[in-house]
């Protein structure tokens, strides 16, 4: 049987703990598994390999990209080998539960409760639960949840109703969420709660969340690695989003001889929080720059010098803790100072000691968005700002989990590969990946971006894509206009290629069907309003689309609510985005567009209902 033939067969509660498991050992973050990565968990599990064995490992799983490390697909191959093998399946278990501070917790569903082990880092479930604790302390709706035990499992079963993860949704990205459509109460049935944490994953879904493989009933049952994933996600967005140009005009001041603006939009957050690191640490003349979030940061004198510089004078910091020669005991001593500016988050002595990437990430931003330390520009700074359009493209991407993650549309997509993977998720084995170039050649990068947006075209034409005028010098060159139409053709056949599959027919789905069910759906449930086209300015009100919801699950509009004079319409474009993701629609558009009928983003809410109801329908069979 064949590596590939075993990972598909794998069931669905392993495929769950994978994921954790890859997240456990990727300690950077950065969506591979390297021989360091590798090396450095089997020594903590007590296996001292010799590199040529670990060398091996990988090079006989790295089928894909053969670059020396293993992607996520690649580490699936590899557990489904070792899963039915006693000897590596007891090593294996071993080097993923022995990693520092990971407890190893039982499955919980019935699938799961024997023989599988869930990997939970105990310091995150600190760190998340205390900024919980920290950003909702001040709404009356979470008094009764607050506050969280950071040990334990208090964490897990106070966010079973959804209600905690709706309020992070919206810490993160304020309004995402219409908070009218929240179950609320103290004693909700179980199906007001199944709604709550339907609509909490649409919603992260919505903002870039990756939820591939995360239920509603994993929520429900508290299962601690899927709610511990999805929370740094959100979390994370929320950190990072304001790490920009539009929010921070000084950060022109980060930018490197020879630079424009353009050259730091292009970056990704974490790539300006190294830079603004750096430019403080210049500032202090302590001598010191950073590289990473890891190694770099282990001893606190980094931060220690950071904290000096950022913080207003009349808080008292200073850098008294860089004297300790005890590295834990220093760590201590800088989240000392921290604390006198109310930005002791997310790490411990510990954390900062061992590295862990994603808190030190966490805790950094924190910093940034609490202390810049910038100085606004002797001068406007011209800066474009993410279009609705961008922004909704942006973030269906990356909830279909490509990577590297999307930060800037355009320049992100120019290699071709997060392209190349979209392909594969609307129609598997689309790609022929032998024809991509994944490792470029400094000498030749520009040479084989181009030439792998060629075959990114190619496949265009091949799913009969409308790509006149486009061509991959285009894609690579970042050409705004036709970028955007490409990426609308991606995400219009992903939402058709669902429809066609639910549909069960074999007749792909076109847009006139879509139309039509709509309005049959209506009809059918005793509405008077109908759509005569995805541009019908009638739709701007939000009421079809709300009338739509209704049919769809009776009862589920609390009609009170809803408004027709023309003040009112973005009241109900709210009421209607978040009551389509409360009943299961996963919906990427935006309020505004119901408003402004913007055609392509109303098409896909219809869609997106569709798919809602015919998932509904195939269920109750």
């Amino acid at each position: 049987m064949s590596q590939a033939r075993e990972s598909m067969m794998l069931p669905q509660d392993t495929l769950d703990e994978i994921t954790q498991q890859f997240s456990t050992l990727d300690a950077d973050g950065n969506g591979y598994i390297s021989f360091n990565e590798l090396q450095e968990a089997l020594l903590l599990a007590g296996y001292k390999l010799p590199g040529y064995k670990i060398r091996d490992i990988i090079k006989e799983y790295d089928s894909r990209e053969k670059d020396g490390r293993l992607d996520f697909e690649e580490f699936k191959q590899l557990c489904a080998r070792v899963k039915n093998d006693e000897e590596q399946g007891h090593i294996f278990r071993k080097l993923v539960t022995k990693k520092e501070n990971v407890k190893a917790i039982g499955g919980m569903s019935s699938a799961s409760s024997e023989g599988t082990t869930h990997s939970v880092r105990n310091e995150e479930q600190v760190a998340f639960s205390d900024w919980i604790n920290k950003n909702l302390v001040s709404d009356p709706e979470c008094a009764r949840y607050l506050p969280l035990d950071p040990e334990g499992h208090d964490l897990y079963e106070k966010a079973r109703d959804g209600i905690l993860l709706c309020k992070m949704v919206n810490k993160s990205v304020p309004d995402t969420i219409d908070e009218r459509t929240i179950n609320k109460g103290e004693r909700m049935k179980i199906y007001n709660k199944h709604e709550n944490l339907t609509l909490a994953l649409n919603s992260a879904s919505s903002i870039g969340c990756n939820i591939v493989n995360i239920g509603a009933e994993d929520l429900e049952q508290g299962k601690p690695h899927l709610l511990l994933g999805l929370l740094w996600q959100v979390i994370k967005i929320g950190l990072l989003s304001e790490i920009n140009l539009q929010n921070q005009p000084g950060l022109v001041a980060l930018l490197e001889e020879g630079e424009t603006i353009e050259d730091l939009m292009r970056l990704s957050p974490e790539a300006i929080l190294m830079r603004w690191v750096n430019y403080h640490l210049k500032k202090s003349g302590c001598g010191r720059q950073i590289a990473n979030f890891q190694n770099d940061i282990k001893d606190s004198v980094a931060y220690i010098h950071l904290l000096n510089q950022i913080a207003p004078k009349e808080k008292g910091v200073n850098t008294l803790p860089e004297h300790e020669l005890d590295m834990m005991q220093r760590a201590e001593l800088m989240l000392a100072e921290a604390e006198k500016i109310d930005c002791r988050s997310f790490v411990s002595p510990k954390d900062v000691v061992s590295g862990n990437y994603k808190l030190n990430l966490a805790f950094v931003a924190n910093l940034f968005n609490e202390y810049p330390a910038l100085e606004k520009p002797a001068e406007d700074v011209e800066v474009i700002e993410e279009t609705r359009e961008e922004k909704t493209y942006r973030n269906w991407m990356n909830s279909m989990g490509v990577s590297p993650f999307v930060h800037y549309l355009y320049t992100d997509l120019q290699s071709g590969m997060v392209i190349f993977q979209l392909y594969d998720v609307i129609k598997p084995n689309t790609v022929q990946w032998n024809k991509v170039v994944r490792n470029f050649n400094k000498l030749r990068i520009r040479f084989e971006k181009v030439q792998n947006c060629n075959y990114a075209v190619e496949l265009g034409h091949q799913n009969k894509f409308s790509l006149i005028g486009i061509g991959g010098q285009d894609l690579a060159d970042g050409n705004q206009t036709l970028t955007l139409a490409l990426v609308w053709q991606l995400m219009r056949a992903y939402t058709l290629a669902v429809l066609t599959k639910l549909d069960g027919t074999g007749k792909p789905i076109a847009e006139k069907d879509i139309l039509a069910w709509a309005n049959n759906t209506l009809a059918a449930a005793g509405k008077t309003t109908k759509v005569n086209g995805f541009n019908d300015q009638s739709l701007s009100n939000g009421v079809i689309i709300i009338d739509l919801i209704d049919a769809i699950k009776p009862r589920s509009i609390n009609y009170s609510l809803v408004k027709e004079d023309k003040e009112d319409r973005m009241s109900n474009a709210k009421y209607a985005i978040s009551m389509a993701r409360k009943i299961g629609a996963r919906v990427y558009a935006l309020p505004e567009d119901i408003v402004d009928v913007k055609m392509k983003m109303v098409m896909t809410i219809f869609a997106c209902l569709m798919q809602c109801d015919l998932q509904r329908k195939s269920a109750a069979e």
